[in-house]
This record gives C-alpha cells, sequence and structure tokens, in this order.
C-alpha cells in the first residue's frame, strides 16, 4: 500500500484516575516515513510512552484516527491488530521482558514461533539475528547470566528478527551505563543502515535525543515541536 508507514491525525488518549480524567496524550498528529530514525522526547508524564502504544498498537485512542502502510488500522479488533503487531513492528521495553527461563535464542526465537514458523527456520533466524547484534557465541545464555547491555541486545534481536516494518524503542537506555548506553545506541544506528529499519524512540534520554536526526517533543500530551537536524545518527 501506499503513503507513509505511519500516519496518525488527532490522536487523543484520556485515562480516568479515580474521579479525575487524565491526559495521556492530546490531538496527536504524526506523519513516519520509511527508513527514519526519530524519538519522541519529553520529561516524564509528557505523553511519550502513551503515543509511542498507540502507533505500536498497545493500547487504543479515545478519538483519531491511525494508519500503518496506508491501511486505515483504527476499527481493526483485537486479532487484526494482534496481526498487524506480529508481522509489521517489533519492540523494545525498557526492562527488556526476557522470560528468565529461557536461552538467549529461546527469548528471540519467541516472536517467531508465535508465527507458528518451523522450529529450524526459527532457530537459524533467531542465531542470525543474535550475531547481528553481536552475541554470537551467547545462544544458550540466560539472561540472569548477562550483563544490562547483553539482555538489551537480545530484546533487539528479538524485535527485529521478524523483519518488521517499525521498531518501537521505550526508554531503551534509561537502565544503561554511559558506554554501554552508546554502544546500543551504535548498534542502533548499524541495523538501520544495513537493514533500512524504521525506528521509533521514545526517551528522556539526551544521549538518545542528541543523536537522533528527528525530535518530536511532546508537553502536557501535545505535540509542541518536530525537528529535523538533516543528520544520522552519529
Amino acid at each position: 500500500m501506499s503513503g507513509p508507514l505511519v500516519a496518525a491525525s488527532g490522536l487523543t488518549r484520556i485515562y480516568a484516575s479515580g474521579e479525575e480524567r487524565v491526559v495521556g496524550v492530546r490531538d496527536a498528529s504524526l506523519t513516519l516515513e520509511a527508513g527514519e530514525l526519530a524519538v519522541l522526547a519529553g520529561p516524564s508524564g509528557s505523553g511519550k510512552t502513551t503515543l509511542l502504544n498507540l502507533l505500536g498498537l498497545l493500547d487504543r485512542p479515545d478519538s483519531g484516527t491511525l494508519a500503518l502502510h496506508g491501511e486505515d488500522v483504527s476499527s481493526l479488533d483485537d486479532r487484526g491488530r494482534a496481526r498487524l503487531r506480529r508481522e509489521k513492528l517489533g519492540f523494545v521495553f525498557q526492562s527488556h521482558q526476557l522470560v528468565p527461563v529461557l536461552s538467549a535464542e529461546e527469548n528471540v526465537a519467541l516472536a517467531l514461533w508465535i508465527r507458528g514458523l518451523p522450529d529450524a527456520e526459527c532457530r537459524t533466524r533467531s542465531r542470525a539475528a543474535l550475531a547481528s547484534v553481536g552475541l554470537s557465541g551467547l545462544e544458550a545464555r540466560r539472561p540472569d547470566a548477562m550483563s544490562g547491555g547483553q539482555r538489551q541486545r537480545v530484546a533487539v534481536a528479538r524485535a527485529i528478527v521478524g523483519e518488521p516494518a517499525l521498531v518501537l524503542a521505550d526508554e531503551p537506555t534509561a537502565s544503561l551505563d554511559s558506554e554501554t548506553a552508546a554502544r546500543l545506541l551504535d548498534l542502533f544506528d548499524a541495523l538501520h543502515a544495513s537493514k533500512g529499519i524504521t525506528f521509533l524512540f521514545s526517551s528522556h534520554d539526551p544521549r538518545i535525543v542528541e543523536r537522533v536526526p528527528r525530535r518530536v517533543r511532546l508537553v502536557d500530551g501535545r505535540i509542541a515541536s518536530d525537528e529535523r537536524n538533516g543528520r544520522g545518527v552519529k
């Protein structure tokens, strides 16, 4: 289908907190082209994660429309949204969300097993994904025997193994020291350059915000600015 990779118009999400209504995102409109590197920036509580979850089909807006690759997904049922998440999207979460009793290879393969792919293909593609993030030789290691940076690289491998159109990463450097964070950002840059993966980050970490070429800043649930600096992640 034609059109931008992501096209959101007027997305609004309001949560109930006791008797109060809390605005997560209000009237957010955003397009994202294939091959972009972009970050949703802003302080805690500004709506970054809410907007990322809406764009990643992890939550539904109260109003507004959303299209992926020109397909209107606003009215899709839960099954249709789950299908698109499996086939088109990859996710990297702040807390890794790896299964502790599974090896690195098995954690990555989960993204393929849920598609029903043959075990041999799952193993081959999982090992290739781990190699692409610099973890060859650690396929059998479980998360509790890995460093924080290694666990985050496993999460990245899991996100890209299904060859998604878009990877969404929520505060991916939040728990990492400066050196490990820099290596992870170098990895995102390399994957973008070598595989053409589109990345959308959510972060208030200046280590990401200052390096990513497009910065969409949120304030109190609204998009306050959308800037491009014309250069890549370097």
